[in-house]
């Protein structure tokens, strides 16, 4: 049901500690959402369309992404990160989540009098209540939009900024939630007329992985003045992680009220960390750092305040509050908060602190005028010392680093100012958003054979040119697979590189893995060809290759050799027989099958058999031995993906699979959608040739 539909999840689900509350709202198909008595603002022509769905996963870090102004999912959604960092198949210990929310706020003056328009507030937990200010105005179709840098995407866009953009639209200029008959108010709401596009850009770089920019446009589409204007987040903080205690279970989580909040001056950056880290399970820092603004005035201000949660007044931290009305909000957000008393003490000072962080004043905005304010979420593992210090914050500096020189492009000084020997593409406009980069992944095909598994690669990355050098520097390949040895650190293990002969690496040359002569698959001609022998069929947890490409670095610039990302072309394949000609020699493995195999999971649904060595197109039927049907199997070698058994249809999280042609997998679950029971059962395989054999095996529990 759309914005309304999600409207009373996220009013009734807000509480952290509370029940939610369900309110159950019918949704009318009126076409015209009802417009504020003060102001005038085009009328929305459709029912807008939540999206609390999208989340950023190119990268380490994956921060959920609205329509509405909030950021995160509040731990509502186990299945979705809010703000996690890093992003699995990085180690248990270090998938860590960082907060519960954030929300866009921004402020300014309408006649003299203080406005701020909030994306969320403290407090608000029961539908109807205050805080929730934006409504998007994207098509229900649209919602928000993705598009991506990288040639291998299935959004690859000439237009895109990153290897991952989200775009959406909303707007404060509703006082009643679009679409709703009777109008559901947006309490206490007074607009101040802007619409809000944001663009949030991320990357899979090594050294760029770990930060989400947020890049806000701000229009009025009023017919006043805005005075003064201010943009900001607010955000509640609360890093733990699930593997630790998964709060999505009956009796976990983690405590809410260990947190400490800092601001790093010298970098724009406000950040917050567990105080004891949970004895090593949440060691990581989120941050929010302004990167810069358009106009950015030479005045402009970055105040930084930080309260307890849904806290209007405190003995124990006098400046240190809440804010409960539009007129505070605002004084906060054009004020710099005390820093001299910001409570750092873990011993004592830890609690649930909010954060607000915000930039002004960007000067007055007349009606039609536009201003860009941008920032990055990031995250960091901790550094050294034993208490929070520049040391200990060193990785969430470098990381914030990164995301400003993102930013700065190619003004590589951060002056603003574009000199000439800054324009690397001779284009006369300073142009944002640069990183030093790669070459991309090559085009990978993964051909599964029995007890092997052949990756072939095209040669697109070494024609790739630096965007910041502007020069061919493709140094070499290195190929991987899901890890094969227990203990080590990352989730991959190197099987092999081959770099050009220039005195640089190893010197192997290429000419160990280059095809005799190029072979064209589906359109794509592959040059390259590496075998890994060996691999188990049918064992999916063990099988994910890629193959990256790296480039020969830039040590006058004290940048080392940068390698695309492995998520770039990784697969999942499952090796096995290939098709047969025709029935006559199936059979199945493991058999016996003996419940609690090593690939098992826990449930009934997370078991698998597989039926080898078929036809290209054929019938499976599973008999008892009296001869009851137990389940009938369609298999189709060109198009069979494993999606009917629920271990191999999410891909475990990759959604690039490759399969043999000559096998087909089954949970054990009947016809009748139950676990089959142990004892001796019969298969059929026929052909549609008509030749059928028959061959049986034992499921022992």
């Amino acid at each position: 049901m759309g914005n309304l539909t999600y409207r009373f999840i996220r009013w009734g689900c807000m509480s952290r500690l509370y029940p939610s509350v369900l309110i159950t709202v019918i949704l009318a198909l009126s076409l015209t959402a009802p417009s504020s008595a003060r102001q005038t603002p085009p009328p929305i022509r459709h029912i807008a369309m939540d999206d609390y769905w999208h989340y950023t996963d190119v990268g380490s870090i994956g921060l959920t992404i609205t329509n509405f102004g909030l950021l995160g999912q509040g731990y509502r959604r186990e299945d979705q990160p809010s703000c996690m960092y890093k992003l699995p198949p990085a180690l248990e210990i270090e998938q860590v989540e960082h907060l519960s929310y954030a929300g866009l706020w921004i402020g300014g003056k309408v006649g003299g009098v203080k406005r701020v328009s909030t994306g969320i507030v403290d407090g608000v937990f029961e539908f109807g209540e205050a805080g929730f200010e934006f409504t998007n105005t994207a098509d229900p179709a649209d919602t928000i939009q993705v598009r991506s840098s990288l040639l291998t995407s299935p959004v690859f866009s000439p237009d895109a900024v990153s290897h991952q953009d989200f775009l959406c639209d909303f707007t404060d200029t509703n006082t009643a939630v679009p679409g709703t008959e009777p109008p559901v108010e947006i309490p206490d709401h007074v607009p101040l007329g802007v619409a809000v596009h944001l663009e949030s850009y991320a990357w899979n770089y090594s050294f760029a992985d770990a930060f989400v920019i947020l890049n806000v446009a701000i229009t009025n589409v009023s017919d006043h003045l805005i005075e003064d204007v201010y943009a900001g987040y607010w955000l509640d903080v609360s890093v733990g992680n699930m593997n630790y205690t998964n709060i999505y279970q009956p009796g976990g989580g983690w405590n809410w009220y260990d947190n400490l909040d800092g601001f790093d001056q010298e970098h724009r950056m406000a950040y917050s960390f567990d105080a004891d880290g949970d004895d090593g399970w949440s060691e990581s820092y989120i941050g929010v750092r302004f990167l810069g603004s358009d106009p950015m005035p030479s005045d402009l201000a970055v105040n930084y305040n930080q309260w307890e949660w849904n806290r209007s007044s405190s003995f124990e931290y006098p400046d240190f509050v809440m804010p409960v009305d539009d007129i505070e909000r605002y004084d906060k957000m054009s004020t710099q908060g005390n820093l001299s008393a910001i409570p750092n003490d873990p011993a004592n000072d830890d609690g649930s602190w909010m954060i607000l962080i915000a930039c002004g004043s960007l000067g007055d905005l007349q009606p039609g005028s536009t201003i860009h304010v941008v920032c990055a979420i990031v995250c960091g593992r901790w550094g050294t010392g034993e208490e929070d210090s520049p040391e200990r914050r060193a990785n969430l500096t470098l990381n914030a680093n990164w995301a400003q020189i993102a930013y700065n492009g190619e003004d590589s000084n951060g002056d603003g100012i574009l000199q000439p020997e800054e324009d690397t593409n001779h284009d006369g406009v300073l142009n944002r958003y640069i990183l030093p980069a790669p070459p991309p992944s090559p085009r990978l095909h993964v051909v599964p054979g029995d007890r092997q598994v052949t990756l072939l690669w095209d040669n697109s990355p070494e024609s790739a040119i630096d965007p910041i050098t502007r020069l061919e520097d493709f140094e070499g390949y290195r190929i991987y697979s899901s890890r094969k040895t227990a203990g080590i650190e990352g989730g991959y293990t190197l099987l092999a590189q081959f770099d050009l002969v220039d005195n640089l690496g190893y010197d192997t040359g290429l000419d160990p893995i280059r095809l005799p002569e190029p072979v064209t698959i589906d359109g794509v001609t592959y040059q390259y060809q590496f075998v890994n022998e060996g691999v188990l069929n049918g064992w999916p947890t063990g099988n994910a290759f890629a193959v990256t490409a790296f480039d020969q670095g830039d040590p006058q610039n004290n940048l080392e050799s940068l390698e695309s990302d492995i998520d770039e072309n990784l697969t999942f394949t499952y090796p096995g027989t290939p098709p047969a000609t025709e029935a006559g020699n199936a059979y199945v493995y493991p058999n016996p099958y003996k419940v609690a195999a090593a690939w098992d999971g826990s449930g009934d649904r997370e078991r698998l058999i597989w039926f080898a060595n078929l036809p290209q197109r054929c019938t499976i039927k599973v008999f008892t031995l009296p001869g009851d049907l137990v389940k009938t199997l369609e298999h189709d070698a060109s198009t069979y993906s494993g999606s009917n058994v629920e271990r191999l249809s999410t891909g475990f999280g990759i959604s690039r699979r490759a399969l043999p042609g000559g096998e087909h997998a089954w949970d054990l679950i009947s016809e009748h959608d139950q676990a089959i029971a142990t004892g001796l059962y019969l298969f059929t395989v026929e052909d549609h040739r008509g030749n059928t054999q028959v061959g049986k095996f034992l499921v022992i529990k």
